[in-house]
C-alpha cells in the first residue's frame, strides 16, 4: 500500500523530497494504527456486549425457573392442605353421617329402611371418593404410594366417576424415583391432562401407557374426545402448567390433537438421580 501511494505521488511530481516521503509514510502508518485500534476496540466491545446479554439471559432464565419452582411449591402446599382437610374434616363428617344413617335404619319402618339404605350407600360412595381424592392431592401420600400406584388410584377415580372409561398399561422395569419431586411433577402433569379431558374433550375413553425404557420413561395418554386446534388455540393455564412443569424435570412434552378424533399427550422423562 505504501509503495502504491509513493508511486501515485511520483507520477504527479517529478521529484519527491525525503521529508515528504517520511510524512506520507507516517500518515499512512498512523491511519493503519487507528484502524487496527478501532477494529480491536469494536471487537472487544461487541464481545463484552454479547457476554452481558448472555449473562442477563441466564439470570432471567434462572429467575423464571426459581419463580416456577416457588409457584409449584406453593401449589403443592395448598393441595396438601386441601387433601388433609378433605380426609380429616369432610371425611369424618361423611363417616359420621353414614353411622347415623345406619342407626336410623334400625329403628325405621320397612318403607323408610329402603330409602335410608340408598342414602347410606350414597354416603359410603361419597366417603370413598373423598378419601381417594385426598390421596391424589396430598404429595406426602403420593410419595408413600409411589408414582405408579398414584396413577392407578387416579384411573380408578375416573372410572368410578362414570364420565368415561379409563385404562392403564405399564411396561418395562419400574424405575425407583430417587428425586421424589420429579414423580410429583409427572403426576401433576397427568392430572392436568385428565382434568382438561373431563372438562372439554367430551371423551368416552382415556388410555394411559407408562413405558419404562432403559434411560427414559415414556408416557402416552390419549382420549377419543372432540379434539381442538393446537396451533390456533390460545394457551390456557393448564397447557402452560404442563409445559413449565416438564421443563423443571428436563422432560420433553408434545401435545397433538385432531378435531373429532381426540387428543394425545406424549411425555419423555429422562431418569434423574439427583
Amino acid at each position: 500500500m505504501l509503495r502504491i501511494c509513493i508511486l501515485l505521488l511520483a507520477t504527479s511530481q517529478e521529484e519527491i523530497r525525503p521529508e515528504e516521503i517520511a510524512l506520507i509514510t507516517y500518515v499512512i502508518f498512523f491511519t493503519l494504527v487507528l484502524l487496527v485500534t478501532f477494529v480491536i476496540f469494536f471487537t472487544v466491545f461487541q464481545k463484552r456486549k454479547n457476554e452481558m446479554l448472555i449473562h442477563q439471559f441466564k439470570q432471567k432464565q434462572q429467575f423464571e425457573e426459581e419463580l416456577v419452582k416457588t409457584q409449584q411449591e406453593i401449589q403443592e402446599e395448598t393441595l396438601k392442605h386441601v387433601g388433609r382437610e378433605l380426609h380429616d374434616n369432610v371425611g369424618q363428617l361423611l363417616a359420621f353421617s353414614t353411622m347415623q344413617m345406619n342407626a336410623a335404619a334400625k329403628v325405621a319402618g320397612e318403607e323408610a329402611k329402603f330409602k335410608i339404605g340408598n342414602a347410606s350407600e350414597a354416603l359410603k360412595e361419597s366417603l370413598a371418593e373423598v378419601r381417594s381424592l385426598s390421596k391424589s392431592l396430598n404429595s406426602d401420600v403420593i410419595f408413600n404410594l409411589g408414582f405408579d400406584n398414584s396413577v392407578k388410584n387416579e384411573i380408578e377415580r375416573l372410572n368410578k366417576s362414570g364420565l368415561l372409561e379409563a385404562s392403564l398399561e405399564i411396561k418395562g422395569t419400574l424405575f425407583n424415583f430417587e428425586n421424589n419431586k420429579d414423580e410429583i411433577i409427572l403426576f401433576r402433569i397427568l392430572q392436568e391432562f385428565f382434568s382438561n379431558t373431563l372438562k372439554y374433550a367430551e371423551a368416552e375413553s382415556l388410555n394411559v401407557s407408562l413405558d419404562y425404557k432403559e434411560d427414559v420413561l415414556e408416557i402416552n395418554v390419549e382420549d377419543d374426545g372432540i379434539g381442538f386446534d393446537v396451533i390456533g388455540a390460545s394457551k390456557g393455564s393448564g397447557l402452560i402448567n404442563m409445559e413449565k412443569r416438564s421443563e423443571l424435570i428436563d422432560a420433553s412434552i408434545k401435545l397433538n390433537s385432531v378435531i373429532k378424533k381426540g387428543t394425545t399427550l406424549s411425555l419423555k422423562y429422562p431418569y434423574r438421580t439427583s
